[in-house]
């Protein structure tokens, strides 16, 4: 095509800006005059988007009473967002992530001619497998993070390319744990457990005191522990009051962001099911996975799960390498026993720092360029 192209995107929650915001930044190599906007974050406003609505407007959480009250205004959202994407007709359209949110609005768009691209494949090889006939009416290419998904979308007919995840770039192969410690002001001899409840208001209304009552289990029989929470911004007022309430806060150390950093500095980290839990496997952590969500969304979703498996690490090892405790079985003090038995096991922890290591390899591509060539596609 002739000049920079003009690029919409739409990314939902904190790990989706984050993706979005690499992507952008290997088209913004390929094409230095290009211009972005759509719905996102504060990473991809870094590399020049253009926000007309925050992402975390899209932000919610399984079916709970927050999806009801904010169902509304996200389909008010989507149907001006849609007609302003066809007023305008950028030369493509690119969702990452958000399947709900952006499938629909993908099909919509390239049935009126503009080109459709989707970053992250749907996890339909972990459940909602009928999604894929709405991928294939929603996206003219689909970017795979894992490398089994294109072949996996190919038998449906459906145009993929694997480039990679992002995140294996991004994070060194071998993390350096002082370096983090000394940056967050923590000791460097005594041990880190890393909290992560989730980016997510509803998620950590219904992690985070859990959590933070088996991290209160832990530091009891090991009181040298250091309690690291990296909180996102928004967050970080509600998941105080939460400390105060359960009688964490002078026990804790709130950090706001940085949770790469805490994941560096940590010895093993209690962590919400999502991207997060890959994040900490590349960092090569040992981790107990939980999650809670309302018992109504847990009854509708698990006769729906394809794989024994909730948590990536899980997931792409194709076996039970970290614990999951989920709904009720995540009690803070079945947590804490798991994350104790970490700390008990140096040889557990050596074997899976092999295995976190061989994925971190096959999933380190040059995410950015692989994408921007297989958007460039589209743009032929």
């Amino acid at each position: 095509m002739q000049g920079s192209p003009r690029i919409a995107l739409v990314a939902g929650e904190t790990s989706g800006d984050l993706l979005a915001g690499l992507l952008l930044g290997g088209l913004r190599a390929r094409w230095p005059g290009l211009a972005s906007m759509g719905i996102g974050g504060p990473r991809m406003a870094q590399q020049g988007f253009d926000a007309w609505w925050d992402s975390e407007r899209l932000a919610v959480h399984g079916f709970s009473p927050e999806l009801l009250w904010r169902l509304a205004g996200i389909v008010r959202i989507r149907s001006q967002l849609r007609a302003r994407l066809l007023a305008q007709r950028p030369d493509v359209f690119i969702g990452v992530d958000a399947p709900d949110f952006n499938l629909g609005l993908e099909a919509r768009l390239r049935g009126a001619g503009i080109k459709t691209a989707h970053f992250v494949c749907p996890s339909i090889w972990a459940w909602r497998p009928e999604r894929v006939e709405k991928i294939r009416a929603a996206a003219d290419h689909v970017l795979c993070l894992f490398p089994f998904e294109p072949e996996l979308l190919a038998r449906h007919g459906i145009a993929a390319s694997y480039v990679g995840h992002p995140l294996a770039s991004l994070i060194p192969m071998a993390p350096d744990r002082a370096a983090a410690r000394a940056a967050l002001g923590l000791s460097p001899d005594a041990p880190v457990l890393a909290v992560l409840p989730g980016s997510r208001r509803a998620e950590v209304a219904h992690l985070a005191s859990v959590f933070f009552q088996a991290a209160a289990h832990v530091q009891q029989a090991l009181p040298a522990m250091q309690i690291v929470v990296p909180a996102v911004p928004a967050l970080h007022q509600g998941l105080r009051r939460i400390a105060q309430r359960t009688g964490m806060a002078g026990r804790i150390t709130l950090v706001p962001g940085r949770s790469h950093e805490v994941l560096a500095a940590c010895d093993l980290t209690l962590i919400a099911s999502g991207t997060a839990t890959l994040e900490a496997a590349l960092f090569k952590r040992p981790m107990v996975i939980a999650y809670r969500v309302h018992p109504l969304s847990y009854r509708l979703m698990r006769p729906r799960q394809l794989q024994p498996w909730v948590g990536l690490p899980n997931i792409l090892c194709q076996d039970f390498v970290v614990p999951e405790l989920l709904q009720d079985a995540a009690t803070p003090r079945a947590l804490a026993d798991a994350l104790l038995q970490w700390l008990h096991t140096p040889e557990r922890v050596d074997a899976l720092q092999q295995r976190f290591t061989a994925l971190h390899e096959s999933l380190r591509r040059d995410t950015a360029r692989l994408a921007a060539d297989a958007i460039g596609g589209l743009l032929a």
